[in-house]
């Protein structure tokens, strides 16, 4: 199979300063790839670019085979990419059941708003399908007792597993997590290694947890200075001398 996430020659300028120079990887369909590295690596310039928030001063990046370099960054999630960020992004006046159900918002209801007044049988089958998978996605991130409080009254871990749950709602094809254990106690690190061991879609993901990093990711890219120093599998990561001296230690 094709990869699932192509980054072909990558390369971001600010001014004079280079941020990310000839990034090139691929991550296969199913895969888990951690993207690590010092601050200041290039990481999250990265993710700007694969999620369309930015666009590189050179190269390209396809997704599923298509090149969506020049695509906005709306138009990607619609096409089934999902980001987290370093901070959360949650509606923080809205319920946490609530906030995962604002995910499915975008494809519409069943008819819209005359099928809502009049109470459509296809409308409601299709509402009572969104609240079933709202229900499976709070649960699968540990979230079931907490479905009905204010995200803004959660802590910053709880926030942070809200905005994996909407992250998930929609069934991503690809899903990128800017340091999704930030916040996070042993427990919900915990429940979040599972989370991720238990899905079936492509996962990049930046994370300074280098036991949470060895422990789900299939391969690693390492970034310094804003060059890929080093891909491979965890293992082989841990062992190579230009990791251990630009970052592990």
């Amino acid at each position: 199979m094709g990869a699932a996430l192509g980054v072909q020659a990558v390369s971001v300028s600010f001014g004079g300063v280079r941020a990310l120079s000839e990034v090139s990887f691929d991550v296969p369909p199913g895969q888990v790839c951690g993207v690590i590295g010092p601050n200041g690596a290039g990481k999250t310039t990265l993710f700007d670019v694969i999620s369309g928030l930015r666009r590189p001063t050179s190269g390209s990046v396809r997704v599923g085979g298509r090149d969506l370099t020049g695509v906005p960054a709306v138009r990607r999630a619609r096409g089934g990419l999902r980001r987290t960020f370093q901070r959360t992004q949650v509606f923080g006046r809205l319920t946490v059941a609530d906030n995962v159900l604002a995910a499915m918002e975008w494809r519409g209801g069943g008819g819209g708003l005359l099928a809502d007044l009049a109470g459509r049988p296809a409308r409601r089958r299709l509402e009572r399908a969104r609240r079933e998978r709202v229900d499976e996605v709070l649960a699968l991130c540990g979230l079931t007792e907490v479905r009905d409080a204010y995200a803004i009254a959660l802590p910053v871990g709880r926030r942070r597993l809200v905005e994996l749950a909407r992250a998930l709602a929609d069934g991503p094809a690809l899903l990128l997590l800017d340091e999704p254990t930030s916040g996070l106690d042993a427990d919900q690190t915990a429940r979040l290694r599972e989370v991720v061991g238990a899905l079936d879609t492509t996962i990049l993901l930046v994370e300074h947890d280098m036991g949470f990093v060895m422990g789900v990711c299939d391969r690693l890219v390492v970034l310094d200075l804003g060059r890929v120093i080093a891909s491979g599998t965890p293992a082989e990561i841990r062992d190579d001398p230009a990791v251990r001296a630009a970052y592990l230690g």
